[in-house]
């Protein structure tokens, strides 16, 4: 089969297609031809060796699948096979998806509804999961609460301002011009594009705030977060942040995920009911995930996908 390998960190050109024998799926495993695959920031923070979750080169790169059940492994009860399944394999370790077939555990993987075509599907499991997480696992949003979704029109935002509406939240979201459309597009009450306003001069008392850039970012949401609110930040988080937060009962939570079902299927249910819909901005063939990857560093509206 194809993949795509990391050879060495630093610069497109170390994405090289490679031939490497069809994986075999051990027991709770179910092998996956792949019929899509997401592509997210995080596969270009780990390739260019900032999260090193995988050590060195060489490696497969990729978390988000959806394909079609080819070989069921010992044990594995949940799937026969010719189901198409969809999700976001083994995180934090390597989930191998930059290829035309993956060995996946059977717990990773959701039925794909038929709502959902595999570039949808692919699209999907890392920025569900992590708006989850952040919305309904950490801060346990409530109808009528106040919601900041920093970078809204990105992968993670646009779910999550959809997410944060579908529970009964009133929606504030930051985007670059080109996306203030796009982004009142999917709900979002108030939309400030970043580059001519400061939300910090117009908001206040938001009880919770989604932040995308951690470090010195995290400083500007905790100013406009109530005191006993939520800022969930998706990278990391300095350590005076984490002082001024616990001085104001702030609960500031570095947002990491796992492989769930539970947070797919709720998804699933909001798609299926037309209350949300992921968004893609276009799709690559699989020798051009570096073109993908420069791409996704211009700024996209939603997610970009991978096509073997």
């Amino acid at each position: 089969m194809r993949a795509i390998t990391q050879t060495r960190f630093g610069g497109t050109e170390v994405l090289e297609q490679v031939t490497v024998p069809d994986p075999e799926p051990a027991a709770g495993e179910v092998l996956v031809r792949t019929g899509a695959i997401g592509v997210n920031p995080l596969d270009v923070a780990v390739r260019e060796g900032w999260y090193p979750m995988i050590g060195e080169p060489p490696f497969t790169l990729g978390w988000d699948v959806a394909g079609t059940v080819e070989a069921l492994g010992e044990g594995v009860t949940d799937f026969a096979v010719g189901d198409r399944v969809f999700g976001m394999p083994r995180l934090p370790g390597a989930g191998n998806t930059y290829a035309e077939k993956v060995v996946v555990p059977a717990t990773d993987l959701l039925a794909t509804p038929d709502s959902l075509d595999d570039v949808h599907a692919a699209a999907l499991p890392l920025v569900a999961l992590t708006a989850y997480r952040s919305i309904v696992e950490v801060a346990g949003l409530q109808p009528g609460q106040r919601v900041l979704v920093q970078a809204a029109g990105g992968g993670v935002g646009h779910v999550a301002v959809q997410l944060a509406k579908a529970l009964g939240a009133e929606v504030v979201a930051t985007a670059s011009a080109g996306k203030v459309d796009f982004v009142r597009g999917l709900g979002a009450d108030q939309v400030i594009d970043y580059r001519e306003q400061d939300f910090t001069t117009l908001l206040s008392d938001l009880d919770l705030v989604i932040d995308p850039f951690g470090g010195e970012s995290v400083e500007r949401s905790l100013a406009v977060v109530r005191d006993g609110g939520v800022v969930a930040s998706l990278l990391d988080v300095r350590e005076e942040d984490v002082v001024a937060a616990k001085e104001r009962g702030v609960v500031l939570n570095r947002i990491r995920i796992v492989p769930s079902r539970t947070a797919l299927q709720a998804f699933v249910d909001l798609i299926d009911s037309g209350r949300l819909a992921v968004h893609v901005a276009g799709t690559f063939a699989l020798d051009q995930a570096g073109a993908a990857h420069d791409e996704l560093g211009r700024g996209v509206a939603g997610k970009l996908v991978l096509i073997p």
